[in-house]
């Protein structure tokens, strides 16, 4: 029988449920359980698809096309399990639901409650996990014990901990141990309140997870134990690390996955966390080097928003031994102050995805920069379309090349919106999303990176590269490095459509630049795939091509660009 974890939070928000509840779920996985993670949020949105970065931070892709929440993120990166649009659920999606059961008169005349109707909806989308054959589900809940939004949400968690039965299911409650500084002291009355409001609602506690910034005494230990009716080993600091990755190993000399083990009656081995350890905590404790890294972008001020770019940047330095420091610049200073003034101390230049044209300009010359100067360069999504538009205008002289998303009337449209997006005015869940087959060109340096021919990347994209301006690109030096082949028959109409008969109707997926030593970029989302233990191949070669290459190596070379005739 699948047995249930359930993480809440207490006290505020931003203490790390999700790293938290990741790390169990290494922890557990070690041991040779099966294990699969699922984040309740309470928000009404359906998924967090339409929500600003400011607000929500990165929105995190599944292979199966669902736009998630960052925490799923998590979720892969430490257990190297694969998500699905099941292990996000939202209360937009669940009054969804409830609503279109009602119209469809599922529950025959009744009037709809929240209790039994929307619980009931929340608990069948918990267990939905079940079909996967886990022996342990982590179902984090988004918020903190006391928001109203997440009221019923906690009301199914205390309906299923009823039905499943004592053993089967245990809440492991993260709060905070604040210090204060002109006292000296660390105070547990905000854990006590937290934990006070959890059983108001029904449920207990069987572990305490304590964010302190200092660790506490055996006896406030016990202190907590006893006010808040927990066993003493069943309450964890959860001190504040030097690297993320080290919050397993935390948790694993406090002996919580025994813990959690015992409270689940199972029965498992011992875990094996020296790959752990030694792979990516002593690498990333004691790298051997640091390499420093451009992310330019127009969200660098919020620190969730390239989430998983900080991450795979990270991997990539973690394979060859080395430190990524990532500076981030904010491609409007491009604009003010110029890219040589701004990226001079950097060995590598990335362009993340994103929507919107403002800062483009920018990113434009950081882009120019790198090819100029044979710094090395990734593109990502919006990064790629960047490098095109770059390379239209500077090298292929066509001047006003550009996206439609930005001049819907450009007379050189080198990206323009997908076939099937045409027409599309609905806004959420409806781009082109999720994993999709790229066929790889040999000879390529994303062929070397890969080592395969055919690869799956994840998608979250309205816009490509128009095929009808391949030629003159390829001209200007421009290599089809990987590209898409829809299973349909070819479209007709304008071949100044992407997606048209120029070039047939495969879709540009991956471009480099045959003379330069490291100029690759993407339509699609590699950092969604990264792992701490197995680095994505163009972020481990990129991070590779910058130690090798370090700093630019034609700093004195000035917009030296060579005209390609075009028709």
């Amino acid at each position: 029988m699948t047995k249930y974890i359930f993480v809440t939070g207490g006290v505020v928000s931003s203490l790390g449920k999700g790293i938290a509840s990741a790390s169990i779920g290494l922890l557990l996985k070690s041991r040779g359980l099966k294990v699969t993670l699922q984040k309740l949020d309470p928000y009404i949105n359906v998924d967090p698809g339409t929500m600003s970065p400011y607000q929500h931070g990165e929105v995190y892709v599944t292979a199966d096309g669902a736009e998630t929440d960052l925490d799923l993120g998590h979720y892969e990166r430490f257990t190297g399990q694969t998500m699905t649009k099941d292990n996000n659920v939202t209360a937009g999606r669940i009054y969804y639901s409830v609503i279109m059961k009602e119209r469809q008169g599922d529950y025959l005349g009744g009037t709809v409650q929240v209790v039994p109707h929307v619980t009931d909806e929340i608990k069948r989308s918990i267990r939905t996990l079940e079909q996967r054959g886990a022996d342990v589900v982590i179902v984090e809940v988004g918020g903190t014990v006391g928001d109203i939004e997440g009221l019923p949400f906690l009301e199914a968690i205390r309906q299923l901990r009823n039905e499943v039965g004592r053993g089967h299911a245990i809440n492991i409650h993260l709060t905070l141990i604040p210090y204060i500084r002109a006292a000296d002291e660390l105070k547990t009355k905000p854990t006590q309140h937290s934990v006070g409001k959890l059983r108001e609602i029904g449920l207990s506690a069987e572990i305490l997870l304590c964010r302190t910034e200092k660790p506490f005494s055996e006896g406030m230990r016990n202190k907590i134990a006893q006010f808040c009716n927990v066993a003493p080993e069943a309450v964890i600091q959860a001190l504040d690390v030097r690297d993320v990755y080290e919050v397993p190993l935390v948790f694993n000399q406090q002996r919580l996955d025994e813990t959690i083990i015992r409270l689940l009656e199972l029965e498992c081995p011992q875990q094996d966390l020296m790959g752990w350890r030694t792979q990516v905590v002593e690498r990333a404790l004691h790298p051997a080097r640091t390499v420093r890294i451009a992310v330019v972008g127009k969200y660098i001020q919020l620190q969730d928003a390239y989430k998983s770019i900080d991450e795979a940047l990270r991997h990539g330095g973690l394979a060859g031994d080395a430190a990524v420091e990532v500076k981030r610049v904010d491609s409007e200073q491009i604009e003010q102050e110029g890219a040589a003034a701004i990226l001079g101390d950097v060995q590598g230049i990335l362009i993340p995805g994103g929507f919107g044209h403002r800062g483009i300009e920018g990113k434009l010359e950081a882009i120019r920069y790198a090819r100029e100067t044979g710094t090395p360069f990734l593109g990502i999504c919006l990064g790629m379309q960047c490098a095109v538009i770059e390379i239209a205008r500077d090298v292929c002289g066509l001047t006003r090349a550009n996206s439609t998303e930005f001049e819907p009337n450009t007379p050189h449209p080198v990206i323009a919106l997908l076939e099937e997006q045409q027409g599309v005015t609905a806004k959420g869940g409806t781009m082109r999303l999720g994993a999709s087959v790229c066929h790889l060109a040999t000879g390529t340096k994303a062929y070397a990176a890969y080592q395969r021919a055919e690869i799956s990347e994840r998608h979250r994209h309205r816009y490509e590269v128009n095929n009808r301006y391949r030629e003159p690109l390829a001209k200007a030096g421009v290599v089809i490095a990987g590209v898409y082949r829809p299973e349909r028959p070819p479209a007709s109409g304008d071949p100044g459509q992407a997606g048209g008969a120029a070039g047939g109707d495969e879709l540009v997926e991956i471009i480099e630049l045959k003379d330069h030593p490291w100029f690759v970029a993407g339509q699609f989302h590699p950092e969604f795939q990264s792992r701490p233990l197995e680095p994505h191949p163009l972020f481990r070669e990129f991070v590779a091509a910058c130690l090798t290459h370090g700093k630019p190596t034609r700093p004195g070379v000035a917009r030296g660009r060579t005209k390609v005739k075009t028709k």
